[in-house]
């Protein structure tokens, strides 16, 4: 278990690195590659966290009804569909799987 001085030692440096962001100075923060390299780190970190939530379980790979309904998702995404309708049309996906004895 994680005690409170990692907790508290965790909490330090994410409010230094908080702080450090808003003391940047704006010209900085304003030069082309800085503003690219920020858009492609967060669709970096999105993709990553949708990935882990989606094939890991715990520390194993998890080849589950979660896969087809990611691929729904993207194919749906890909059309431009609204995103409700891609909400939507993953869990019902998800959901057939299940049904279906798909784990």
């Amino acid at each position: 278990m994680i005690g409170w001085g990692t907790v508290l030692l965790a909490s330090a440096a994410v409010f230094a690195i908080k702080l450090a962001g808003h003391l940047a100075p704006r010209r900085f923060l304003e030069r082309p590659e800085v503003v690219r390299t920020a858009a492609l780190l967060t669709a970096g970190l999105l993709a990553a966290l949708v990935a882990v939530q989606s094939l890991a379980d715990g520390d194993r790979l998890s080849l589950d009804s979660r896969v087809p309904a990611l691929a729904v998702a993207a194919a749906l995404l890909w059309r431009r569909a609204p995103f409700i309708v891609v909400v939507v049309a993953a869990a019902v996906t998800a959901a057939a799987l299940r049904a279906a004895g798909l784990p």
